[in-house]
């Protein structure tokens, strides 16, 4: 990495034909001319001062673009031969070289600590379900900035998200990334099932990789037998990666053991990524639900108030990503069926029974009242459906007792629900797309109960009178919907299943993209 002594080209010189460059009526090589309007206002217009060439801070920055990975990048994006090349081809009489060099290390920082500050990717590219704007950053302050810095490598860890999501992942990156420099454990078999009290010639191997991930305690004697300290390592383990944690272990548990710290290190790198996409303040109090994970978190003064199961949409109608704010709550919903719902699922059971659904909900063609039996189903379909289904409030209402709205393009909201089975679930990926909370009363007493005049009683009693009532929030709240695979959790390090196969997208579009 480190270059030649050669004697610096005459600063005046630089600058004219930097000047030169910019100034040019011919198209530059892409990753100048991108930037072309800030590189120009800095050095021409702004007479910005030669900052890379004969200052000794190239090769400082070419070891923090070689050091990528450590930030959660791949330094097979940045084109650092070449940059090597540019910077040992520099001849004091030569200064048209001299400023190509510095153009291009300035460029380059430019995308560099573009890419840590808002990531490289475009959030909707990688996948149609990401409703997040890619953020943007202005390149002629970082230039200008750039300017007052004397050591570049240190001034680009200004740019990386201080949200404490990141910065939790990036310790976890590291502390992966020295596991994997050990290189990868031997794969624990395939075989049938191991329930606590048996013997299996894979104890020993499954034993010791708890140890090395921290799940076991040690102090157990060797020996095939799966014992109890055996099995309570095994519960922490599979409950750190979303698994069933009764410790018995089968082929997903098998399956978890054999990701390797490789594997597992550019899945940190891939969250790494998500977080560049999000808002950098996600408010003092906020909710986010974790897809991923099935869980929402209620935070406030970066502190977690709360947690709670939630159950998520399946794999064939996924819950979007997305951040809006929660605005009111709904007692005593109706619930306006969806258009797909409504036409593939209801449709059906129509034409053969019109009453079929007579009891509990409300039929409307083009927004009028009508008559169940009044309707002859079979002659309409999918793109011929003037009707709306509104099921009443009630025991069977598919929102339960109360929803909370955060009102959106993708008609998403947090709600009750009837089928409080799901949540026994560890996968909770059952829903149409919105998001259904194992303990929604606790939420909403508490929620409304913050709003003057409402009193515990008088909740109690617009739960009791069955009437829908919405209650607007004084202030509105950040709900953030993300696709965390891997966190800092209650648990400790924590990953869990591509349940939605995201982090399949991303990985091909982060590690199979070529160098910029």
């Amino acid at each position: 990495m480190a270059g030649r002594n050669t004697p610096a080209p005459d600063y005046a010189a630089v600058s004219a034909a930097v000047a030169e460059f910019l100034q040019s009526p011919d198209r530059l090589p892409l990753p100048l001319e991108r930037i072309r309007p800030a590189l120009t206002a800095h050095y021409v217009q702004d007479q910005g001062t030669i900052y890379w060439v004969g200052t000794g801070r190239m090769t400082p920055f070419l070891q923090r673009l070689a050091d990528a990975a450590d930030d959660g990048l791949n330094p097979d994006d940045y084109p650092i031969d070449a940059l090597i090349q540019l910077r040992d081809a520099i001849e004091p009489d030569d200064p048209e070289g001299a400023a190509a060099a510095e153009l291009y290390y300035s460029a380059f920082f430019v995308a560099y600590a573009t890419d840590l500050k808002i990531g490289r990717l475009t959030p909707g590219k990688v996948d149609s379900r990401l409703f997040r704007n890619r953020k943007t950053v202005d390149v002629l302050r970082m230039l200008t900035d750039l300017k007052k810095q004397q050591e570049p490598a240190r001034f680009l860890s200004e740019f990386e998200s201080k949200n404490p999501h990141y910065q939790s992942l990036k310790k976890m990156l590291a502390l992966y990334r020295a596991m994997a420099e050990d290189g990868d454990w031997p794969q624990v078999s395939t075989g049938s099932n191991i329930e606590p009290g048996d013997s299996d010639p894979r104890i020993p191997q499954i034993r010791n990789l708890l140890l090395v991930m921290g799940d076991h305690e040690g102090g157990t004697r060797p020996g095939d037998l799966y014992d109890p300290d055996t099995v309570a390592a095994m519960k922490r383990f599979q409950t750190r990666h979303g698994l069933e944690a009764k410790g018995n272990i089968g082929k997903q548990t098998v399956m978890a053991l054999n990701v390797s710290p490789a594997e597992r290190a550019r899945q940190i790198m891939l969250n790494m990524e998500r977080w560049r996409w999000m808002p950098e303040n996600l408010g003092n109090h906020h909710f986010m639900v974790n897809l991923a994970a099935f869980e929402l978190l209620e935070v406030e003064d970066l502190g977690v108030i709360d947690r709670m199961n939630v159950v998520v949409g399946a794999v064939a109608t996924q819950t979007p990503e997305f951040s809006d704010e929660l605005e009111y709550v709904e007692i005593n919903p109706t619930w306006t069926v969806p258009y797909s719902i409504a036409t593939k699922e209801m449709l059906p059971r129509l034409r053969k029974n019109p009453y079929a659904y007579s009891s509990d909900f409300e039929v409307f063609i083009n927004g009028k009242l009508a008559s169940w039996g009044g309707i002859n189903w079979s002659a309409y379909g999918p793109g011929k459906f003037p009707f709306t289904f509104r099921q009443k409030p009630g025991p069977k209402n598919a929102l339960g007792k109360v929803k909370f709205m955060l009102p959106n393009a993708h008609n998403i909201y947090l709600h009750d629900t009837p089928s409080k089975d799901k949540f026994l679930q560890t996968t909770r990926a059952f829903s149409h797309g919105c998001i259904r909370l194992s303990r929604p009363m606790d939420l909403a007493y508490r929620l409304v109960g913050e709003i003057v005049g409402w009193s515990k009683a008088k909740i109690d009693g617009a739960f009791a009178g069955g009437k829908t009532t919405r209650v607007a929030l004084k202030d509105h709240i950040p709900v953030h919907l993300v696709y965390a695979t891997a966190f800092k959790g209650v648990n400790g390090i924590e990953f869990r299943p591509d349940v939605y196969g995201r982090d399949r997208k991303l990985y091909a579009a982060l590690f199979g993209k070529p160098s910029s």
